[in-house]
Order: structure tokens, then C-alpha cells, then sequence
């Protein structure tokens, strides 16, 4: 890693925050939703599959993109991830169903390449040489944090602007405009901290980690990070919709109901993260078991919401599984940022999101099902999975 000439502790600054632009951008379209089934007359599953085209433009950014920043540097892969998510909204505002799942599938190469040359970056910048203050640990935490309030305030302004203004599913974007704007100047400001090297290394090297086959990765980091996005989605896409479809007052709010949903979910996410790393500070286990526990008694929770959909049972639901989401999340970062070699960094890391964006699939997948399964049965047998998830990352391998 490229050591600065004297401490920067700032450094990490406009990097974490062009991380949390990019998770606005990601996820601002959640809490929309409800408007685009109301308002456009999509179809559930046009609604599911919007979320999950997303993750199509994601894994293989994150998979070839990650390795690439670990050779050949932090800075271009993270400056075009910013200007493509730029793009991705600006698709977004021509409202056609074509130009949403093209906004979609953009913003999902932007949050790949972001997410794993980002994290990479932050991680590096917070190191001693760049700031004598952090502790190990430091820079994942300032990493997930800078995502999850992205994930969080995006849907949460967006959902809340296109409750009340005036042509919603046109207004609600331009924040994300404004800010992603904003923050490319300090963005090319940053400095690289990949070594140049005279040597090209060749993609088809670049992209191979070896470090995925680190026995820790496999039995811990693998079948906890599905549950990340597992939570979060199907908080902020499925269970909201269970509400507005009851009709009645929370019909009519219903906008406003997904944006806080989705501000409580991912705002719960970011507010478990320093109790996440202390947990994790010697082993990362006791906060992945707190995670998978999290999403379980969520899950639990959300069977009884699915019953009977009512606020009262919506919000703890929200609460919970945001909880696990957060522990999940920076337990899996952790743990890979403890496993991968020095030049596999970024590269591990993009493997990690890639398995959390698994969880994107969840609201199509139980969509689909539906047609054989009523949705509380369904996430019946869904928190059975997180049950034998936490059984498994109960048991010391070490």
C-alpha cells in the first residue's frame, strides 16, 4: 500500500462519503415501490424484479471490478462507479418501465464497483500510516457505516418527498442528483493508495482470489452473508406491500409508510455497528450469531405481521431485522477484511457483497412462490433457514 509523507486522517473522508452517494442511489427506488404499483400499474413481479435486476449489474461488477482495484488502483474504479450513478438516476427520471430496469441494472455496476474498491479504500486510508488514531477494526466500521447510511436516508428522503410533491417519481430523484454531483470534485481529489507498478497485471490474473478458499471465508463468511440483504429486503420490499394492499388509512400513506420502514430497517442497520465490532473485535462469531439471531426473531415476527398486517407489528419487524442486517453486515466485512491477503483486499471483498446481494432475490423468489404458499408460510419456512444458520455459526471450528 502506498504509505502517505505525513498523516492524513481525513483522507477517508470523501471516499466513505461517495460511498454512502452511491448507496442513496441504490436503494432511493425501494421506497418507491408502492407508488410504481399504484401509480403505473406494475405488477407485483415487475415490482420484484426491479429490485432484483439491480443485483445482475452488481455481482459481476463487484467480482471483476473489486480484483481489478486491488491491481490496478482505487481511484478509477470508484470515480466511475460515481459518474455511472449519476447516470443510473438520470435513467431513472425518464419514467418508461424499459428506462427502470436500465437505471436499475446501472445502479446496480455502480454499487459493485463502488462497494468493494470503496471499502478497500476506506480501509486503507484508515490505517495508522494515514491516521495514527484508528484502532483495528476502524476502517470497516467507517466503511459499513457510509453504506448503510447511504441504503438508509436514500429511501428514506425519496420515499417521504414523493408522498408529498408534486410529480413524485420525477422529484423524488434529484437529491440523489444534487448530492452524487457534489461529491465527484473531493472524489478525484483522493489519494491512491495502490502502488503503481510498471507491470500491467493481465484481468484474467487480477480477478482470480485465491483467498476465497480460507477455511473461515467458507464456514462463517458464506452463510452469513446471504442474510444481509435477505433482512433488509425483505423488510423494505415485502412487507410493506402487505400493509398498503389492506387499504384503509396505510393504504393511502402508503409511500410514506415504505420510506420509513426503509429509514428504520437500514437506520437500526448502522446504529448496531460499533455494538457489531466490539463483539467482533477477537472473533467475529458472537456478532454473526447476534446477526443470524436478529433476523430470526424478525422473521418469527414478520409471520405474525403477515397474518395480520398492522403498523404495530410492521415497525418492531423492522427493527429487528435491521438489527441483523447491521450485525451481518460488518461481521462479514470484518471477518474477510481479517482473511484476505494484502493484495486480494478488495477482490475478497467484492466475493463478500456479491454473497450478500444473494439476498436480493428474496422478495422475487417469495413472489413467485406465492402461488403455492401463502406469505406467512412462507416465511415460516424462511426463518427455519436462519435457524439453521445460527446453529451452524454456533458451533466453534476453530
Amino acid at each position: 500500500m502506498t504509505a502517505p509523507a505525513a498523516p492524513r486522517p481525513r483522507a477517508w473522508i470523501p471516499v466513505a462519503v461517495t460511498m454512502f452517494a452511491i448507496g442513496w442511489g441504490a436503494n432511493q427506488f425501494v421506497s418507491l415501490l408502492v407508488a410504481y404499483r399504484r401509480d403505473e400499474g406494475l405488477s407485483e413481479v415487475d415490482v420484484s424484479a426491479l429490485v432484483g435486476v439491480y443485483a445482475l449489474g452488481l455481482i459481476p461488477a463487484l467480482l471483476v471490478l473489486g480484483p481489478v482495484s486491488d491491481a490496478r488502483g482505487r481511484g478509477p474504479v470508484l470515480r466511475a462507479a460515481a459518474v455511472v450513478s449519476v447516470l443510473a438516476t438520470a435513467v431513472l427520471l425518464l419514467d418508461q418501465l424499459w428506462a427502470l430496469y436500465a437505471g436499475r441494472l446501472l445502479a446496480g455496476v455502480a454499487s459493485g464497483a463502488a462497494f468493494a474498491a470503496g471499502s478497500a479504500w476506506v480501509r486503507e486510508l484508515s490505517g495508522p500510516a494515514w491516521d495514527p488514531t484508528t484502532v483495528p477494526g476502524t476502517g470497516a466500521r467507517r466503511a459499513a457505516t457510509a453504506l448503510s447510511a447511504g441504503f438508509g436516508l436514500g429511501p428514506l428522503v425519496a420515499g417521504l418527498v414523493a408522498q408529498w410533491a408534486p410529480h413524485p417519481l420525477t422529484v423524488a430523484y434529484l437529491p440523489h442528483l444534487v448530492l452524487a454531483v457534489a461529491v465527484l470534485v473531493p472524489l478525484w481529489r483522493s489519494p491512491e493508495t495502490v502502488p503503481r507498478s510498471d507491470t500491467r497485471v493481465p484481468l484474467r490474473t487480477a480477478v482470480r482470489v485465491r483467498s476465497v478458499r480460507h477455511p473461515r471465508f467458507l464456514r462463517l463468511v458464506t452463510p452469513v452473508a446471504p442474510w444481509v440483504f435477505t433482512a433488509a429486503t425483505v423488510s423494505l420490499a415485502v412487507l410493506p406491500g402487505l400493509l398498503a394492499d389492506g387499504g384503509g388509512a396505510a393504504a393511502e400513506y402508503a409511500v410514506a409508510v415504505n420510506a420509513v420502514v426503509a429509514g428504520l430497517t437500514l437506520g437500526t442497520g448502522v446504529l448496531v455497528q460499533p455494538l457489531a465490532r466490539r463483539l467482533a473485535a477477537d472473533d467475529t462469531r458472537p456478532a454473526a450469531r447476534l446477526g443470524t439471531t436478529a433476523v430470526l426473531a424478525g422473521l418469527l415476527v414478520a409471520v405474525g405481521y403477515a397474518v395480520s398486517p398492522t403498523p404495530w407489528l410492521l415497525l418492531p419487524t423492522a427493527l429487528l431485522l435491521g438489527a441483523g442486517y447491521g450485525c451481518c453486515l460488518v461481521a462479514g466485512l470484518l471477518e474477510t477484511q481479517r482473511v484476505a491477503a494484502a493484495h486480494e483486499l478488495a477482490g475478497l471483498t467484492g466475493v463478500f457483497y456479491a454473497l450478500t446481494y444473494v439476498g436480493f432475490a428474496a422478495p422475487l423468489v417469495l413472489a413467485a412462490l406465492t402461488a403455492v404458499a401463502p406469505y406467512p408460510v412462507l416465511l415460516a419456512v424462511l426463518a427455519g433457514v436462519a435457524a439453521l444458520t445460527l446453529a451452524w455459526t454456533s458451533v466453534d471450528r476453530s
